[in-house]
């Protein structure tokens, strides 16, 4: 069982002070530990802000919340067993793995500046955030008006619009009654637009 802590990502600060100077609110980028690949994504679009950590060859994710001051909680509860082995760490109760040191080098390998081309498509959260409706429909593909339709946007075409989008755009869509719509298809793909 890990201890609690916390520790300050100050990488992160840097980060995301770039990513606000350029306008950018969710970013991607990889990070590897023990030779595993993580997709990195990086919210900060919510309240607190959120960092998902996710490795596609185990179909594992996780997330973090960062907290003011760019603090996050390193215990990871019940993820911790999971991140351990897919990492490949056997169990030492005379050493044990702590993820306050997974996430120290994180916070050492944190780019410095954000790059426009690395703002996540909502197939790429997708992939890990399943807990979605319709979640084979994975490709944005515009808005549609339910006040026009004498219809009421659904609390699941919130949650997913919240979730794949942006916070914004869900505060948008719940207060105009308008859902976001998406497809299997990624020929119909749109790119990601607030709705009027």
């Amino acid at each position: 069982m890990e201890e609690v802590m916390t520790l300050k990502l100050t990488g992160l600060r840097e980060l995301y002070a770039d990513m606000r100077t350029k306008g950018i609110k969710r970013y991607k980028f990889g990070f590897t530990y023990n030779s595993v690949s993580f997709d990195i994504f990086f919210f900060a679009d919510e309240t607190p802000f959120k960092l998902m950590f996710g490795v596609k060859a185990h179909n594992f994710y996780f997330e973090v919340s960062v907290d003011k001051g760019f603090v996050i909680d390193t215990n990871l509860g019940d993820k911790y067993t999971q991140l351990r082995k897919i990492l490949g760490l056997q169990y030492d109760p005379d050493n044990p793995f702590k993820t306050f040191y997974f996430f120290s080098e994180f916070n050492n390998r944190i780019p410095k500046h954000a790059d426009d081309k690395n703002k996540p498509e909502p197939s790429d959260i997708a992939y890990y955030r399943r807990d979605i409706e319709e979640s084979e429909k994975i490709y944005f593909m515009g808005w549609r008006d339910n006040e026009k339709l004498k219809e009421k946007v659904s609390p699941e075409n919130l949650y997913k619009t919240r979730m794949l989008l942006d916070y914004g755009a869900y505060l948008i869509c719940k207060r105009k009654n308008i859902s976001s719509r998406w497809t299997p298809d990624k020929s119909l793909a749109q790119s990601f637009y607030l709705p009027d």
